[in-house]
């Protein structure tokens, strides 16, 4: 979306081979309507990304900005998360114009009700959940699922509502290990055939110890097994709410962007496409409404 809107306005586009890496190694390839065809049914990135620590000092950020130069590019638009767009605040306070665009599975960046990502990676968490519970119901088990958002428990949360599971450990509100196993056993007792409980990656008492825990209490009436599901939530057919919610957002931080506006995250709140300031995004996040 970035590429066509941009083209259209008459501007020249290049992308950065592996994000910030490609930028400090001078990988930057020309984007023409032909390279972005038919990437939008594609999870991931077809640019690639990659860890680059040397962008976080002033001289490999200056190295950045050399290259950008040499081509003539005079302003950037970065699609990721809170260090993506950290890094990319950092190049706009050098006096590059730098546009965000918010995109992360965890969805807790400020500035976005719902990143991109999160649709797809959600529906990806509640299909595991609804195949553990065949497994779960043939052998009267209960499962603690571990699913990504690393401080944030939007995708925990959201997954085990919408799976009907018997709970959620979020680390924005403290679950102990006696609640879940209260949990359990009175769906047991309420003769429940599986009982499914999702815990966020980031919640003080993860999976492996609530497992341990509960494997403790003969009590529950269930077998407890762990599962998680790591980064295969990061993989998979983008959703139709995900494209669309991509397309709007990189189409309108283009715009802005031509447009001389800068220094911001394009965001989507309350349906709309919102630019918020960097100083109101970069160094902080945000959790789940306890509500």
């Amino acid at each position: 979306a970035v590429t066509r809107v941009a083209i259209d306005q008459g501007a020249k586009v290049y992308g950065s081979k592996n994000g910030y890496y490609g930028l400090l190694h001078n990988e930057l390839i020309p984007l023409e309507l032909r390279n972005v065809g038919g990437v939008m049914q594609h999870g991931g990135t077809f640019l690639g990304s990659a860890r680059a620590p040397e962008f976080k000092t002033v001289e490999g950020r200056q190295m950045a900005l050399q290259h950008l130069r040499a081509l003539g590019i005079e302003g950037l638009v970065v699609i990721g998360g809170n260090g993506s767009q950290t890094g990319a605040s950092a190049l706009n306070d050098m006096g590059l114009p730098v546009i965000g665009v918010a995109s992360t599975i965890d969805n807790d960046l400020i500035g976005s009700d719902i990143t991109i990502g999160v649709d797809t990676a959600l529906n990806i968490a509640l299909e595991a959940i609804d195949r553990l519970k065949v497994t779960a119901s043939s052998h009267r088990r209960a499962f603690l699922v571990e699913v990504m958002g690393r401080d944030c428990g939007y995708l925990a949360l959201n997954a085990a509502i919408a799976g009907g599971a018997e709970g959620a450990v979020i680390p924005e509100i403290e679950t102990t290990p006696e609640e879940v196993v209260a949990d359990l056993q009175q769906s047991y007792e309420r003769g429940k055939t599986n009982g499914i409980i999702v815990v966020a990656e980031g919640a003080k008492h993860g999976w492996q110890e609530l497992l341990a825990y509960c494997n403790s209490q003969p009590e529950i009436g269930f077998e407890l097994r762990g599962v998680t599901l790591g980064h295969v939530q990061r993989g998979g057919t983008p959703t139709a709410y995900d494209r669309l919610l991509a397309t709007r957002l990189g189409a309108n931080a283009a715009e802005r962007l031509i447009a001389g506006e800068h220094g911001c995250v394009v965001g989507m709140i309350r349906g709309r496409e919102t630019a918020t300031p960097y100083s109101e995004v970069v160094g902080r996040t945000k959790g789940v409404d306890p509500k």
